[in-house]
């Protein structure tokens, strides 16, 4: 971890009211520590993003990062991108993750003009237009979306992709064995106190979440991509409550 790398603790003392979690101004600011200290593998997940872009983008088509943040997902995809002629559309609806993303696109921009392209939007994933892609990816975005609204989201990505295209899924997951369910948390607390979060501020943070981060099992994701038209959709990677799927369109 960066020691120039602002400390997230937004939880450490105790809050009277400590309502829904949200990606304003606070969470845009101690993010990267916040993603980096509370989800395991997140760097090893922007590293096959980067490898997939390489395998799977295609010359003269977009790639999209739905629920961009600070374009984390969208700079992997750009640093693995091969191919010519291709464009990057980055979309969250957090005018403030927006915002400070410009500001990491410019400077990385900067440093090589001849970089793909990214452009950033504020916007509602559910009401873009999705077409001629070959990669779009999820990054812990779809467990946000109302449960009873995934599918038509899945459904647009699907129909947008070009043949052969991928879509990587990463989330944040439940299990259906409550023994399990009970031993992957527990896992997943003394990650974050081995990552400096007290009980305290684990537990805010979850309150906090509960009515905002909907999780599913791998099962329901499986089975949803593969209703909306994926012939191809497993898992690569997982740990402890954390998962990641690729999906390819025949």
């Amino acid at each position: 971890m960066s020691d120039k790398r602002p400390l997230d603790t937004l939880y450490s003392n105790k809050l009277a009211d400590i309502g829904h979690f949200s990606f304003n101004d606070e969470v845009v600011s101690v993010f990267p520590d916040m993603i980096q200290r509370s989800v395991p593998g997140y760097s090893t997940i922007l590293g096959m993003i980067s490898d997939l872009a390489g395998r799977y983008v295609q010359a003269n088509s977009r790639c999209y990062d739905l629920g961009c943040s600070l374009g984390a997902a969208s700079i992997a995809m750009r640093n693995g991108i091969n191919v010519d002629n291709c464009h990057i559309i980055s979309i969250d609806n957090s005018q403030a993750m927006i915002d400070r993303c410009k500001a990491i696109i410019h400077t990385t921009n900067h440093r090589d003009q001849h970089l793909t392209p990214i452009s950033l939007t504020c916007d509602d994933i559910e009401k873009i237009t999705i077409e001629n892609t070959s990669m779009v990816v999820l990054n812990f975005t779809l467990q946000f979306i109302p449960l009873n609204e995934r599918l038509a989201l899945l459904q647009k990505i699907y129909n947008g992709l070009l043949p052969g295209g991928i879509l990587v899924l990463s989330e944040k997951v439940i299990f259906t064995d409550k023994p399990h369910q009970q031993l992957m948390t527990e896992l997943y607390h003394n990650f974050k106190r081995e990552n400096g979060y007290s009980d305290l501020e684990i537990a805010q943070k979850r309150t906090a979440l509960e009515d905002v981060l909907r999780p599913e099992t791998l099962e329901a994701h499986k089975e949803r991509l593969k209703s909306v038209g994926f012939n191809s959709a497993d898992t690569w990677f997982q740990c402890m409550t954390f998962a990641s799927l690729i999906a390819i369109k025949p």
